[in-house]
């Protein structure tokens, strides 16, 4: 049947272009057909989908529908908004409710979500599939439940995501009105921290520091250049949206996700923001167009100020607190930077509210999640700033949860809603998509409710509004006109050696020299150096999760590498030097079921120091600038008591020390939060601190290949007791830690090998 429709197709279309030359021609590349059009767009098919090539004066448009006539949407000289208009209007709301749909975590190849050598729980090899086939879920919610944005989490190469991106695209251009597929991406531009750089050679996806990192260069142009080359590198993979970046002011110095920020400055982040955002979108020096990748900010109106440090992901960490009544820096990084793009694309295209719930940020009788709140997504996003881009909730939010401290739904403020009530009422805020939502069901449900309350005139008429919202964001980045990969030009592009040479000149960048005591850095080649053996404390994966990691004693670095630029040695009296690697304290998460156990309420400090510690200085939640919660449960951890499981990098501070006697020891700190360096600086002669960067970069800088030039992106605390008395919402509000040297470790210092760096960043940003 495909062969007769596409015979009777091109006789039609040659009927139609009776005395009219051809503007267009085809090439084929294996199942994929390109058609270049004269001065136009070219576009890709799929020759297993069923569509074909229609000729209106003279130039070819894709038949995605397959109804033998342009649609406007199908016309590529249209622009993005009236072609999303038109195919919002043709489609069912069965149709828009999978368009509302974001995928749950996918990995490519299929299986387990911390694997991805299997299909189905079989090895590939054992069950016939191959690494780029589309898994039966795949192929259900694409084809089933019209699920067209998918999140994919982990790629086994770029070849591999290459050909999985064509399987799915040539799937779903066949179904319906030919609606492409949006992939999307995380993150995925960190470190190996021990992985040696070439000049000459490539990778599989170029590395860059961390965003702290990122933001202690003081460059945005860094950033901007960073978004550009990851945009690039993005679509060589098939990811048309990221899902970044986080522009959470960091004004919470114990929240585990600060080092996803850029930093606890309103200013810098924001400036931040916007040349992250233009990076990804502006296609090259213009607009939108075929090589932009659009920019899901997260996540408004900010989640730094978490009550006590505590994380939204569970219900120990459901509040976003204001106790100094500052929700106006919180929102700066979006409405100063995210929302006023220099570059042709105006504004980040997509959003994320938290997990957390704004406290009384508005309507006190509106205490519920971010993006459940009228207040602060209708009538402050969508209202006062006028926002119409997409806004997609964050993971799971619309799901039941059974307990404070599990990883499964995180409807905070809702529990007592239906899943069904939940969805209508994110919908009726403003929401347009469901971040890890794979079936439509909910969603037909939320508009069943809608009926019933204003009318399927009404009903029909919103669901349209957020179709417009979603397709407008797959027009402008081609996927329509071609969403197929070439896969040599998508190995070749992805980790290439350019890409490759600027993560790493940027990871040079982004170490700060805080201590140099005697101008013992640079460190001359000739000399012979000292590592200790690091214990790695015993922790899980990501959130808590996957298999337990024991404690082990290991080199901390790549001996291969160190020995490229200093002798080396297990005898510290053999040594000139010391380096020690160290990393921020970890006391977990500020909820404790031993505590919960022994009579207590559950809740722990979270201490940004190695030393046990007993919160006597915490505010009380009674008081009037503390968290007001004291009326339904008692969150305070007053007195109470936490240890770091990493309270071992002190001691092997100090016992470096007592080996080296006289000679320098170099802390090197990989920095995840503020640290109270008052516990170990008085021990080191040098200090170092790197946001997720390849320690080869470390080296240059200890070597003095590459002078230091980073500035701190956050204030080092002098102790625990400023830590607690800071207001989560407020920016640099603590008092900063002073060094034996008399420098202040606040927001903005770092050295050269000069001293103190005075620049043009630092006024541009110590002023603000």
């Amino acid at each position: 049947m495909k062969l007769i429709s596409r015979n009777l197709f091109a006789i039609l279309s040659i009927v139609v272009m009776a005395g009219c030359q051809p503007k267009w021609s085809e090439t084929q590349k294996g199942d994929v057909v390109l058609v270049c059009n004269e001065g136009g767009q070219t576009l890709g098919y799929s020759i297993k989908s069923g569509v074909m090539i229609l000729t209106v004066d003279g130039f070819g448009f894709k038949d995605l529908n397959q109804n033998g006539k342009l649609d406007t949407y199908e016309d590529w000289r249209l622009d993005a908004n009236e072609r999303a208009a038109d195919l919002a209007a043709k489609m069912s709301i069965a149709q828009i409710a999978g368009l509302m749909l974001y995928s749950g975590h996918q990995l490519i190849p299929g299986g387990g979500f911390f694997g991805i050598t299997t299909y189905g729980g079989k090895p590939f090899d054992e069950s016939g599939s191959k690494p780029s086939d589309l898994t039966d879920q795949q192929i259900a919610f694409l084809t089933d439940d019209n699920l067209r944005h998918v999140l994919v989490t982990r790629v086994q190469s770029p070849e591999v995501a290459a050909i999985w991106n064509n399987n799915a695209q040539s799937l779903v251009e066949g179904i319906g009105h030919g609606i492409p597929v949006n992939n999307s991406s995380d993150p995925r531009h960190g470190t190996v921290s021990d992985a040696e750089y070439n000049m000459g050679g490539g990778g599989n996806i170029s590395m860059w520091p961390g965003s702290l990192g990122l933001a202690a260069t003081f460059d945005p142009t860094i950033v901007r250049r960073f978004g550009e080359i990851a945009s690039i590198e993005y679509r060589a993979l098939g990811f048309t949206t990221a899902l970044s970046p986080q522009i959470d002011l960091a004004t919470e110095p114990r929240w585990n996700r600060v080092r996803g920020t850029f930093g606890e400055n309103p200013h810098l982040s924001a400036d931040m923001a916007r040349a992250y955002v233009d990076g990804f979108q502006s296609s090259g020096t213009s607009g939108w167009g075929n090589e932009s990748v659009n920019a899901m900010v997260k996540h408004w109106p900010g989640g730094g100020p978490g009550e006590g440090g505590r994380d939204a992901h569970f219900g120990y960490g459901t509040y976003a607190v204001y106790p100094g009544n500052n929700l106006a820096d919180q929102l700066k990084p979006f409405t100063e930077g995210a929302f006023k793009l220099v570059g042709g694309t105006g504004t980040a295209s997509a959003l994320m509210p938290y997990y957390t719930i704004s406290y009384n940020q508005g309507n006190e009788n509106e205490n519920v999640a971010n993006a459940y709140s009228s207040l602060l997504i209708k009538d402050l996003l969508r209202g006062e700033y006028g926002y119409d881009g997409v806004i997609c909730t964050d993971w799971i939010v619309t799901g039941d949860v059974a307990s404070i401290d599990e990883f499964k739904g995180k409807p905070w403020g809702t529990e007592e809603w239906s899943v069904a009530e939940r969805h209508y009422r994110i919908i009726m805020a403003g929401g347009d998509q469901f971040g890890g939502s794979n079936v439509a069901g909910s969603v037909m449900e939320a508009y069943n409710i809608g009926v019933e309350e204003h009318g399927e005139e009404f009903m029909r008429e919103r669901f349209e509004t957020s179709a417009i919202r979603l397709l407008k964001n797959i027009f402008r980045t081609g996927l329509f006109e071609n969403p197929y990969l070439d896969v040599e030009s998508s190995k070749e592009t992805v980790g290439n050696p350019e890409f490759m040479t600027a993560g790493f000149e940027a990871q040079l960048k982004s170490i700060v020299l805080l201590k140099n005591q005697g101008n013992i850095l640079p460190m001359d080649k000739s000399k012979t150096v000292y590592i200790p053996k690091r214990f790695t404390p015993e922790h899980r994966g990501f959130f808590g999760f996957g298999n337990l990691i024991p404690e082990k004693l290991e080199f901390p670095t790549n001996l291969e590498l160190v020995q490229k630029y200093f002798d080396v040695t297990d005898n510290p009296a053999e040594a000139d030097f010391a380096l020690v690697f160290i990393e921020s304290p970890e006391s977990g998460v500020g909820y404790s079921k031993e505590n919960l156990e022994s009579g207590g309420n559950g809740y722990v400090p979270i201490s940004l120091q190695y030393l046990p510690y007993k919160a006597e200085f915490a505010r009380d939640p009674s008081i009037a600038g503390g968290s007001p919660f004291e009326n339904f449960t008692n969150r305070s951890y007053k007195e109470h008591s936490v240890k770091t499981s990493n309270s071992k990098d002190l001691k092997l501070v100090i016992d470096t020390k007592k080996k080296m006697g006289n000679k320098p020891v170099v802390v090197l700190l990989k920095m995840a939060n503020p640290t109270v360096m008052a516990e170990f600086e008085k021990y080191a002669q040098a200090i170092l601190v790197n946001f997720d960067v390849q320690h080869q970069s470390i080296f240059e800088i200890l070597a003095g290949n590459t002078e230091p030039s980073a500035l701190l992106p956050l204030q080092m605390p002098a102790n625990m007791r400023t830590v607690e008395e800071q207001n989560e919402d407020v920016p640099q509000d603590m008092t900063c830690f002073i060094d034996s040297e008399g420098n202040t470790y606040d927001f903005g210092f770092g050295l050269n090998w000069s001293g103190i760096i005075n620049d043009e960043r630092t006024t541009t940003y110590l002023k603000k």
